[in-house]
């Protein structure tokens, strides 16, 4: 396992809509293991592929580690089904804009599917932290990050910051 490079914005890469993963390789368990330990050094909540120059449709998260115990998730082609007609603000951070967050208003509840690493598909509904981290690391797949979340004045206002 290895540290990967976290892009920070405005990098193109973190603009561009990702590759669907073809095939889970070794390549791809490498990627996600060191995934993992960039996540956790940075220390984040969840990392997308693009976030480290990997275009591809993957991410991973962990939404309880920094309250004690892991639950590492690795999303592989990850699809959001349903989204829920209830919605909540909440501050994100991301990693590859450090040291801004800004409040984003999201669903509160939605359902991913999603591959592992051993190519079984797999269907949940979350709620909470874990539904907004994944919708969050989905955004980067598709080429967004949280200030194209946000209306024109206050992005203004944050990438004044962030610069």
């Amino acid at each position: 396992m290895a540290l990967r490079e976290i892009l920070l914005w405005p990098d193109a890469r973190l603009s561009t809509s990702c590759a669907p993963v073809e095939e889970i390789t070794d390549d791809i368990r490498t990627l996600v293991a060191d995934m993992f330990e960039t996540m956790y050094d940075a220390p984040g909540r969840g990392l997308a592929g693009p976030q480290v120059g990997a275009m591809l449709r993957l991410f991973v998260m962990d939404a309880t580690w920094k309250e004690g115990e892991k639950s590492p998730l690795v999303a592989i082609n990850p699809e959001i089904t349903a989204l829920s007609d209830e919605t909540c603000e909440m501050d994100e951070g991301c990693l590859s804009i450090p040291g801004i967050t800004a409040t984003v208003t999201r669903p509160e509840r939605i359902t991913l599917s999603w591959t592992d690493l051993d190519g079984q598909r797999h269907a949940c509904e979350m709620a909470g932290a874990e539904a907004r981290i994944a919708q969050h690391e989905y955004d980067h797949l598709d080429g967004l990050v949280h200030f194209d979340r946000l209306d024109a004045k206050t992005r203004a206002r944050l990438e004044e910051i962030y610069a």
